[in-house]
C-alpha cells in the first residue's frame, strides 16, 4: 500500500501529470531559457533543488503554518531556496548567471513550486512531499531539456556549443526566437498527449 503511494507520488508528475504538458504550467521559463542547452540544464537544476526542498520544508512545518499568512509562509520558503540558488550561481559559473538574468529570481513564481505546496506539500507528509517535488522537478526539467536539444540544433546547428551539423546546415533562426519554444513545446505536447498517453489508458482498459 505504501509502496504502491511512493510510486504513484513519483511516476504521476513524470508521466500523465506532468506539470509542462499535462498541467501547462511553466511555461514562462520553457520559452524564455530553453534556446541554449547549457542555460537550460542550469536553470532546471535550480528548479529541482526549489522544488524538492521547499516542498519538504512546508510539509514539515504546516501544523505551525496560521491557515490566513499560508501563502506568504510559503513564498518565504521557496524564496529562502531561490537565493541560494542565485548566490551559487553568481559564485561559481558568473558567465551562465548572467545569461539567465533575472530568470533565476523568477523561479520563485515558477506556478509548479507554488503548485505543489499548496496542492500536495500542505496535506501530506514530509517524506512523500519531498518525493513528490522531486518527481515533479524532474517532470518540468526533462521537457525544458528536449525542448532546449531540438531549438539549439535547429537555430544553431550546435548543441551545448559544440558544432554538430555540417556548413550544410541553414540554421533556422525562428528556433532561438520565442516562437520557436512555441513551435516545439506545441508539438511535444501533440506528440505525447496524442500518442503516447492515449495508447497507456487504451491499454489499461
Amino acid at each position: 500500500m505504501v509502496k504502491g503511494k511512493l510510486k504513484k507520488t513519483f511516476t504521476d508528475p513524470l508521466g500523465k501529470n506532468n506539470p509542462v504538458f499535462a498541467q501547462i504550467l511553466g511555461i514562462c521559463s520553457t520559452l524564455a531559457v530553453t534556446n541554449k542547452l547549457e542555460n537550460t540544464v542550469v536553470m532546471t537544476l535550480g528548479v529541482v533543488f526549489t522544488t524538492t526542498l521547499s516542498s519538504f520544508v512546508i510539509s514539515l512545518i504546516r501544523k505551525w503554518i496560521p491557515s490566513r499568512v499560508r501563502m506568504m509562509a510559503e513564498t518565504l520558503i521557496i524564496a529562502s531556496f531561490v537565493i541560494i540558488v542565485d548566490i551559487t550561481l553568481r559564485a561559481y559559473m558568473p558567465d551562465i548567471w548572467k545569461q539567465l538574468g533575472p530568470y533565476v529570481g523568477l523561479i520563485i513564481t515558477n506556478c509548479i513550486i507554488m503548485g505543489r505546496a499548496e496542492a500536495f506539500a500542505l496535506n501530506n507528509t514530509p517524506g512523500l512531499s519531498l518525493i513528490d517535488g522531486l518527481a515533479s522537478g524532474i517532470g518540468y526539467s526533462y521537457v525544458l531539456i528536449i525542448v532546449a536539444i531540438f531549438r539549439e540544433l535547429l537555430g544553431t546547428g550546435s548543441l551545448w556549443g559544440i558544432k554538430i551539423l555540417g556548413s550544410w546546415w541553414t540554421n533556422w533562426s525562428i528556433m532561438i526566437m520565442p516562437p520557436g519554444a512555441f513551435f516545439m513545446l506545441a508539438i511535444f505536447i501533440w506528440i505525447v498527449k496524442g500518442a503516447i498517453i492515449p495508447e497507456k489508458e487504451e491499454a489499461k482498459k
